[in-house]
C-alpha cells in the first residue's frame, strides 16, 4: 500500500471508535456516550478550559491531538469502566497490544508520532497530559451529577472511591478538581452519591 492509501485504511479503522460504548450516560440521560463523542468533548473541553491548567499554561493543539487519540487503543482493548478493578488488571496489557495493532496501520513516521501521543498521555509526565487527564476525570464526573448518579448507582460507587480515582486531577488543573470536589459533595447531599460506607 502506499501512504495515502494507508492513512485512509487508518481514518477508517478509527470509526470503529463510533461503536464503543461507555459507562457513561449523556447528560440528557437518553443513552449512553460512545467513546469517539468522549474524545470531541474532551478536546473541545481542553480548548474552553485550558486558562484553568497549571503549572503552565500548556501547548492547547498539543493536548487537544493526545484528547483525540487517547481512546483509539479501545477499539481492540474495549472500555474499562474507571470504578472496575478486575478489568484494570489486564488493562495496561489489552492496550498495549491494541496499540501495536492500531497504530501501525498508520506510515511509519505518524505510527510513531501516534503512538508517542498516546504514550504520553498515558504516563501523565508532561503539562499537557497532565491537563488531559484532568479532563478525562472532569467529563465523567458533569455527566453523572448531570444525569443525578444513575450510573453510580448502578455500580454501587461510593464518594470514597470518586475522590479517590479523581484526585489527580489537582496535579493538572487544581482549580478544575476544587470545582469537582464541590460538585462530589453536591452529589452526596442530593443523594445522587453514596457517602463512604461505615467500617
Amino acid at each position: 500500500m502506499n501512504r495515502l492509501e494507508q492513512q485512509i485504511g487508518f481514518i477508517i479503522e478509527v470509526d470503529r471508535l463510533k461503536g464503543i460504548l461507555r459507562q457513561t450516560l449523556h447528560m440528557d440521560g437518553r443513552l449512553y456516550e460512545n467513546d469517539a463523542e468522549h474524545s470531541w468533548h474532551l478536546a473541545l473541553m481542553a480548548l474552553i478550559l485550558v486558562e484553568y491548567a497549571a503549572p503552565a499554561k500548556p501547548d492547547l493543539l498539543h493536548t487537544i491531538k493526545m484528547l483525540l487519540i487517547h481512546d483509539l487503543v479501545e477499539i481492540d482493548a474495549g472500555d474499562t469502566y474507571v470504578y472496575d478493578e478486575k478489568g484494570y488488571e489486564d488493562k495496561a496489557r489489552r492496550e498495549q497490544a491494541a496499540a501495536d495493532r492500531i497504530f501501525a496501520l498508520l506510515p511509519a513516521d505518524q505510527a510513531t508520532e501516534i503512538r508517542s501521543l498516546w504514550e504520553e498521555f498515558e504516563a501523565r509526565q508532561t503539562p499537557e497530559a497532565r491537563f488531559g487527564a484532568a479532563l478525562d476525570r472532569l467529563q465523567p464526573l458533569l455527566h453523572n451529577y448531570a444525569t443525578q448518579g444513575v450510573i453510580w448507582q448502578k455500580h454501587g460507587i461510593t464518594c470514597d472511591r470518586v475522590l479517590a480515582r479523581n484526585r489527580h486531577m489537582a496535579e493538572g488543573a487544581p482549580a478544575l478538581w476544587e470545582y469537582a470536589e464541590k460538585m462530589i459533595r453536591s452529589a452526596v447531599e442530593k443523594g445522587y452519591l453514596e457517602p463512604k460506607p461505615n467500617p
